[in-house]
């Protein structure tokens, strides 16, 4: 066996597990395309998806309020957040372009899905939170203040020693 089919074979298991392990704890997949595990959209959750660098901040607004969600990362460095369906975006939110909703039984890719840029992975997995889907309140109001931080001061985030610094400030020595 060539290494690459090796590696198609234990990557084809730990999909499988992982599609297997979503959905023994409730959460809906649809069939996609290929090697693919899409999670169900609509009615055991949503997804909202932002940019990696209102994701940190959504993270550590949830941190400061003693909470733990799943939080996925994808190739485009955008992170999603699962949670409760059914909860439209508040208007604010709605003007940003980079701040999706996905609900109405739009797939999702769900770790550990492979593109040809990188790999969909967890940053917090569910299993640590027990399969338990966020309150859309909860991650609403974290992406509302997050969203509202990246339009006020930048220097407001460099200050705070809980929060990730990009490369480029650790470059200009922020």
């Amino acid at each position: 066996m060539s290494w690459w089919d090796s590696y198609r074979a234990v990557y084809g298991a730990e999909l499988r597990a992982a599609a297997v392990e979503y959905v023994e704890h409730g959460w809906p997949l649809v069939p996609g395309p290929g090697a693919d595990v899409l999670l169900d959209t609509g009615t055991v959750l949503d997804v909202i998806e932002v940019p990696a660098e209102i994701g940190r901040r959504v993270c550590a607004t949830l941190r400061d309020r003693g909470m733990v969600v799943p939080v996925a990362a994808t190739p485009h460095d955008t992170w999603w957040f699962p949670m409760t369906p059914n909860h439209p975006l508040p208007a604010e939110l709605s003007l940003h372009t980079d701040v999706v909703l996905h609900t109405d039984g739009i797939g999702v890719l769900a770790p550990p899905t492979e593109r040809p840029d990188g790999w969909v992975q967890w940053r917090v997995r569910p299993a640590f939170t027990g399969y338990r889907v966020p309150d859309a309140d909860m991650i609403i109001d974290a992406v509302l203040a997050a969203v509202r931080r990246r339009a006020g001061s930048a220097v407001e985030e460099v200050e705070r020693p809980d929060t990730q610094r990009s490369v480029a400030q650790i470059a200009r020595g922020v």
